[in-house]
This record gives structure tokens, sequence and C-alpha cells, in this order.
């Protein structure tokens, strides 16, 4: 990273930062192909300039985020121009060279960037949709799910009520127990009939054999997504089932990149069909419009993973961007915390022009009751 950081401050300044960590229990106990959790823990941070404008921005991360933001970011960013959200973004990817940009410090950079744009929105009284430049007034959503943990009775009714809801697209976890996943996705079809799509995410708990044996079963009963047959750090793998995959099942990945070269190796491999990103994860907006970008020069989809209000908007200005994830986690945490979010439009999220920023406002009564 070469660029500089200086900063002549012309439009309001960043006054400071204030910073949250929020645990939330899920409603029943959760597991995936290759990890099991029973809480969610956000991030939330807040800018704030003159005249009273509060930025808001959030990341799903462990709480020594929080840590790092009050202890290193704050410094970085308090005091620079709010209006010039990259530079300041850049000035805090340089300022943890030391303590390692992926992980913990990326998605810290998230929380802040997020809130950085929402505050520049807020300012200028535009929805931060419209800031960022629209091409599209909505964004696809899936329903996401099915975890592993559930019974096949709750399976079918999570996914079945999304399909009810007009989602035309719904996800399930699969990997944990190989040998009861195909009658697992059997049930899944039966629950959503055959008008819904249906993906499946092993996050990367099949090995590739495994991973191919297991596309030719889930064929049979339609599925067109197959996320993380085989571990994302296998790009080789992944190549092998994007190959080999049946027609018509997309292989998908990227949703634990960091920064930009990741997703750069992801799509140079060929071992995508549709990229993933996370804006949480991924050091914030500033980063996801570049992956963004950088799909668009690979002619690949991007597909944006959970945290869906600030996906809808940021969603909404990335022209290769498919489809939102509508996590059942984050939904709850969002509802949970947040005034404002979204609910679903026949299948999709339609960001509020009339609210400006995300549109969020925090409930902090609310999330008090959660504070770590």
């Amino acid at each position: 990273m070469t660029a500089t950081t200086d900063q002549t401050v012309i439009g309001p300044a960043v006054r400071r930062l204030e910073v949250g960590a929020y645990t939330i229990a899920t409603d029943a106990p959760e597991s995936d192909g290759t990890f099991a959790w029973d809480a969610t823990t956000v991030v939330v941070v807040e800018a704030l300039a003159a005249g009273g404008h509060r930025g808001l921005g959030y990341a799903y991360t462990d709480a020594a985020a929080a840590r790092l933001i009050e202890g290193t970011l704050a410094g970085v960013v308090e005091g620079r121009d709010a209006m010039a959200v990259p530079g300041t973004w850049l000035a805090m990817v340089q300022a943890v060279r030391n303590a390692g940009r992926p992980g913990i410090a990326s998605s810290a950079i998230a929380a802040v960037d997020i809130a950085l744009w929402d505050l520049k929105a807020r300012l200028l009284g535009l929805p931060l949709a419209a800031l960022l430049g629209q091409v599209r007034d909505g964004v696809a959503i899936y329903g996401s799910g099915g975890f592993t943990s559930y019974d096949e009775p709750r399976l079918q009714a999570q996914l079945a009520e999304w399909a009810a809801a007009g989602l035309a697209m719904v996800k399930m976890k699969v990997g944990r127990d190989p040998h009861r996943d195909p009658a697992r996705v059997a049930a899944a079809r039966a629950a959503i009939g055959d008008g819904v799509e249906l993906f499946v995410d092993a996050n990367g708990a099949y090995t590739r054999k495994q991973a191919l044996a297991s596309a030719e079963r889930f064929a049979q009963e339609g599925v067109t997504w197959f996320e993380e047959p085989v571990s994302s750090d296998d790009l080789a793998g992944l190549r092998l089932l994007r190959d080999r995959a049946p027609a018509g099942m997309a292989i998908a990945a990227g949703e634990y990149g960091y920064a930009l070269e990741y997703f750069r190796r992801m799509l140079a491999a060929g071992a995508v069909d549709v990229l993933q990103a996370d804006a949480t994860r991924c050091a914030g907006i500033t980063e996801l419009l570049r992956v963004g970008a950088l799909c668009a020069a690979y002619e690949v989809p991007l597909s944006a993973h959970t945290a869906p209000s600030v996906h809808a908007h940021a969603g909404c200005a990335i022209e290769p961007l498919v489809h939102v994830e509508y996590f059942h986690d984050h939904v709850r945490v969002e509802r949970m915390l947040f005034d404002g979010v979204l609910e679903p439009e026949g299948g999709r999220l339609v960001p509020d022009l009339s609210r400006p920023g995300l549109g969020l406002e925090l409930r902090r009564a609310d999330a008090d009751a959660h504070a770590v």
C-alpha cells in the first residue's frame, strides 16, 4: 500500500466514534458443516459530526473488534473529513499493518467504514443507495438458515415460510453428517415445492470426492447453488467442482475474504461461478465496491453474504450483484437492535429513499440489554 493518507479537511470533520459490542443468543442451537454456535456478536459504531449528525455502522465479529476500534482506529478517524471516506479507509488499513489486516482488524475497519458512509449520506440528506449510485431500485434476497442442528420438521417449516413469503430462493446447511444430507435435501424440496430455487452450503465440510458425489445427488432435487463444497482455501478443488458439477448448479465461495487480493486469486483461478463477499468482513463498503468492480472485470456475478440491512443499499449500486443473503441470525439481530430495518417485498429488499443513509437508528435501551 503506497498511497498517501494525508488529508486536508474541507468538509465537516468526524468528531468522535462511539462503539458498543452486543451478544444475542440464537433462538435454537445452530450448526453448519464445520462449526456450531449459540450466539451472535455484533459490533456497532456511530460516527459523530457537528450538528448532531450520526452515522451508524456495524460488523458481525468478535467483541475484540470494538477494542481495536477504540484503541487504534478512533485516533485515526477522529478529525478527518467526513466527506472523504476512501481516504479515511486507507488510513485505517495502514494503521492495522502490525495487527494484521485479515480477521478482527478487517471487521473493525468494516464497522467504521460503514458508519462513515452512513454519516456522509446523512450529511448530504441522501439515502446511501442514492449516494453510491444506484443501478437498481432493490436487491433480490434468498432465505438462509436450514441449520444442520435442525430436525426435519423445523428445517421444512423455516424454508417453507420463506417460500410462502415470496422469496424465490432458499438455502440450507449440509456437511455435518454427509450420509443424512440427501434425505434432508429431499425433505427441503418437498417443503418448498418446485417453484423455488434450493441452495445448499457445506461450509467446506466435504472432501473433493464427497462433494462431487453429493452434487450429483443434490441435482436430483433441483439444487442450483452449491456453496463451499470444499474449503475456500482449496482453489483447485473449487475449480474441479465448477468444471464437473451438473449443468445448472453454480459453485459459490468467497464469504471469508478480507482483502481484494483474496477475491482476485479466487477469480483468477476460475474457482467459482458466483463470488461471495461480505461488507462486514472485507473492510466495509469501500472494499465491497472494489470487489464489485473486480467481478465486473472478470464477468463473474457477485452475491452479498449476510448483513442484509447494509447490503440492501450497497447492492443497489453494484452492477454484477445478483442477490443478498437474508440470513436468519442477522435478520433477528437487526430487527432487535435497529429501527428502520427493511422488510422483504416480493422476494426483494428495497431501500426507503425517504430516509437518509442506511435508514437505521440504534435502539439504545434494547441494545444495552445485550451489551458485552
